[in-house]
Parts: structure tokens; C-alpha cells; sequence
């Protein structure tokens, strides 16, 4: 772990990064929300100018940066206040000021889990290029995570380029060598591009979606491939228990899909920070 002062006050220096995981988390938030809404609209174009459709956009501009941040039932605009990360949420109570509907927990929970990732990555890291892509990486992470949990997606805007930042990263060995990096990237695909395949041909029936072999890929490209048993095993065995747990409970039907992609974006996030003393740990145990 490393430790190295940022400032001359740490208490300082941990409420900016405090901050600034917030400001990122209220960014992620609107992401979440407004990044599936694009890509499908983006979807349904494309769909209709292959079948030679007429289109059916309007003149309404909807993108990640406008319109600004409004409620989502009364669609009143929010005062600048009201957009205080964290903070806004607990000021209105978690209602909207002007029909009172309720906020989604959602939103105040990836900033929160944000903001935690922020601090998590300096103290662990330290205030460097270590820390500083750790942090790029949760926050990627938490947004694939709430994506896919309310969409089942997990958008190639983000895998993919994240993906490739982690090469980039490692051609610097921050996290591991560029040559386990590429070699954990590819074997990480193609490991589930063969279960994927396997599972088709033996039930008739589509075990995930192909944005799985990238978000596993994206691991093996920032981890190296000694880690990626282990984040298939944590992801694993933490999607059967949570599956298996709803499904007793009766709140899911055996039947019914249930994204993989929060699993192994958990996975991937525990293997970064904690990879190597969990692996040395297990193979201690297991040799006794």
C-alpha cells in the first residue's frame, strides 16, 4: 500500500479527493440514466435506415450533456442547489421540490460509492498514476455495474475503450506487465466466447450476453491473466449465491435472466486492489 503524502495536511487532501469522487459520481449517475436512452435511440435509427424506414426523430436534442438536469416525472429543471452531490439528495429529502416524487436511490448511491472508490484509490495507491487510474477504473466500473443491473447492457462506449486504456496503462507495468496484459485481455474473451458457445450448442439456449467477454477481457487487459481465475471464481460464485438467494426468496423466476456484468465488475475491482494477497493467501491454505 502505499502511503505517500499528497499535502502537507492528509485530512486535507482526502476531502478534495472526497470531492472530487462526488463530482464524478453526479456525473455517473446521469450516465447511467442517460447513456441506454442514447444508445437505443441510436439503435432504432440505424434499424430503420437498413429496412428503409422513415425516421421518426423529433427536434428534441438529448444528449450527456443537455437537456440539463430535470425531474424525470414533472420534468421541472433543478435548481443548482438540488444538484449538490450527495448533498442535494439529502436537502430535498429525496423528492423532487416541485411534484414530490421520489428521487431513485440509485443516484445517491453511485455517488456515494464513487466518492468511496475516490478515497479507496489514493489510500491504497497513493496520489499518483497508480491511485489516479485505479480510480478511473472504479468509476468505469460502478457505471457498467448499474447499467447493466437496470438494462442488462454493457455499452462498447465504455468496455472498450476502457480496455484499451489498460494496455496503455500497463505498457507502463502500473498494475502488470504489458505481456501478461495482452494475454490475459485475449484469453479472458475468448475463455467466454468458448462457455458462451459451449452452452449454446449443449442447452440451445444464450448463458450472457457478448458484452461479458469484454468486460472480462477489460479485467484481464488492466490485471494480467494470473488473476483472472480469480475473478471468475469471485464473480462466479457471488452471481450463483445472489441468484440462488432470489430465487428461494421468490422476488426472481428460475427462468428469468439476471446480468452477470455486476458480478464481475466486483470481481474485477476486488482483484485490483486485493488480487495478489488473496491469491497468496488461498495458495498458502491449500498447501497447507
Amino acid at each position: 500500500m502505499n502511503s505517500t503524502p499528497f499535502v502537507s495536511d492528509p485530512v486535507i487532501g482526502y476531502l478534495f479527493v472526497a470531492i472530487f469522487g462526488a463530482v464524478i459520481g453526479s456525473f455517473l449517475s446521469m450516465l447511467v440514466y442517460r447513456l441506454p436512452i442514447i444508445l437505443k435511440r441510436q439503435w432504432e435509427r440505424d434499424c430503420r435506415e437498413a429496412l428503409a424506414q422513415p425516421a421518426t426523430d423529433t427536434a428534441e436534442t438529448f444528449n450527456i450533456a443537455w437537456p440539463a438536469s430535470h425531474c424525470p416525472q414533472c420534468h421541472a429543471p433543478l435548481k443548482i442547489r438540488d444538484n449538490i452531490p450527495l448533498f442535494g439528495y439529502l436537502l430535498l429529502r429525496g423528492r423532487c421540490r416541485h411534484c414530490q416524487a421520489p428521487i431513485p436511490r440509485q443516484y445517491i448511491l453511485i455517488e456515494a460509492l464513487t466518492t468511496l472508490a475516490a478515497i479507496a484509490s489514493v489510500a491504497h495507491f497513493g496520489m499518483g498514476a497508480r491511485g489516479g487510474f485505479a480510480f478511473v477504473l472504479s468509476a468505469a466500473l460502478i457505471a457498467l455495474t448499474f447499467i447493466d443491473r437496470r438494462e442488462q447492457i454493457l455499452p462498447d462506449t465504455i468496455t472498450l475503450p476502457l480496455l484499451w486504456l489498460g494496455l496503455l496503462v500497463n505498457r507502463a507495468g502500473l498494475y502488470a506487465s504489458l505481456g501478461s496484459a495482452v494475454v490475459g485481455a485475449a484469453a479472458a474473451y475468448m475463455f467466454l466466447w468458448l462457455v458462451f458457445h459451449v452452452f449454446r450448442l449443449i442447452t440451445g439456449k444464450e448463458g450472457m450476453g457478448h458484452g461479458d467477454f469484454k468486460l472480462f477481457a477489460l479485467g484481464g487487459a488492466w490485471l494480467g491473466w494470473p488473476l483472472l481465475p480469480l475473478v471468475l471464481l469471485f464473480a462466479s460464485l457471488t452471481g450463483a449465491l445472489y441468484g440462488g438467494a432470489l430465487i428461494v426468496t421468490g422476488r426472481q423466476a428460475r427462468s428469468a435472466p439476471m446480468p452477470f456484468g455486476p458480478f464481475l465488475c466486483a470481481a474485477i475491482w476486488l482483484a485490483l486492489f486485493y488480487g495478489w494477497p488473496l491469491t497468496t493467501l488461498y495458495l498458502r491454505s491449500a498447501h497447507g
